[in-house]
């Protein structure tokens, strides 16, 4: 039992928890804005603990998904799954489990946010299976890591306005900075496997594509910035986020999986100071 319950913590990457913190950021930063301030405390509780269970549930549903790829890197063939500890069946029980909980977290709140969990929990299903046909499918992990962006607005508006939208945009180009950093890590297996990650769409150019993708997620901020008036606090965060950025970008330039894979994980880092530049500029 002990044996098997380590397992299931590895499923849902219990022992990495940055996968939660760059789903969390991004739900922080509309909660905070649709608030106009600190949200109501049964509200952060619910997306806090919403955001880690979908998370959770979704690394279930990836490893179930790729446990036929896994078994060939390096990296992820001693997954619970791959390495037979635990069985697809049972990856499949937890992630139904743990989105079932979720979805029972959400019912205090209004239709409209109960109406967009079924749109995130669909996308969250099927970004898995995008590494198997579409030539980014780290777009498609920004539109699940971000839909608590408009989830928040619609709990605490009850609509989702343009901010909203801009943020949410904003944070798919994140998703694309940051996983294809990821990506590099594993471009030469996923090449040999056959699977399509942005890293490997953008080839030679994946390092101005992550430049590219966080210039567009900083201006997404400024924009948001000043849909929502923030002051000029807003950019004491702002910068020190910059300041991430170019760091990350002179890691992955050296094109090693240590290099790319610290920059994948210094991410939490950019994610926390654009959520103080939010907490300075609507004081």
């Amino acid at each position: 039992m002990r044996d098997r319950i380590i397992a299931y913590a590895y499923l849902i990457r219990l022992d990495k928890p940055i996968g939660t913190l760059l789903l969390l950021w991004p739900t922080l930063w509309a909660l905070w804005l649709a608030s106009s301030g600190f949200p109501d405390w049964h509200l952060l509780i619910i997306f806090i603990l919403g955001t880690f269970l979908m998370r959770s549930a979704g690394c279930a549903m990836n490893d179930y998904a790729d446990q036929d790829f896994d078994r060939h890197v390096l990296r992820t063939r001693d997954r619970p799954i791959t390495s037979g500890k635990i069985s697809g069946k049972e990856a499949l029980a937890v992630a139904a489990t743990l989105a079932l909980i979720a979805y029972l977290l959400i019912q205090p709140l209004n239709a409209l946010t109960q109406e967009l969990s079924f749109f995130a929990l669909a996308v969250a299903i099927i970004y898995p299976f995008t590494k198997r046909f579409f030539a980014i499918p780290q777009a498609v992990l920004g539109i699940a890591f971000g839909f608590g962006i408009p989830m928040a607005y619609a709990a605490i508006l009850d609509f989702i306005p343009m901010e909203a939208w801009v943020l949410f945009v904003g944070n798919i180009f994140w998703a694309i900075a940051y996983d294809t950093a990821y990506a590099m890590v594993d471009r030469d297996d996923d090449l040999r496997l056959g699977l399509r990650t942005s890293a490997i769409t953008f080839g030679r150019f994946d390092v101005l594509a992550i430049a590219l993708s966080y210039a567009l997620l900083f201006l997404s901020q400024i924009w948001v910035a000043q849909l929502a008036n923030l002051n000029n606090f807003f950019w004491v965060g702002w910068c020190f986020a910059v300041a991430c950025a170019l760091y990350h970008l002179k890691l992955v330039a050296s094109r090693k999986r240590e290099d790319c894979f610290k920059a994948f994980r210094h991410n939490n880092w950019l994610g926390g100071f654009l959520f103080l530049g939010i907490l300075l500029g609507l004081t």
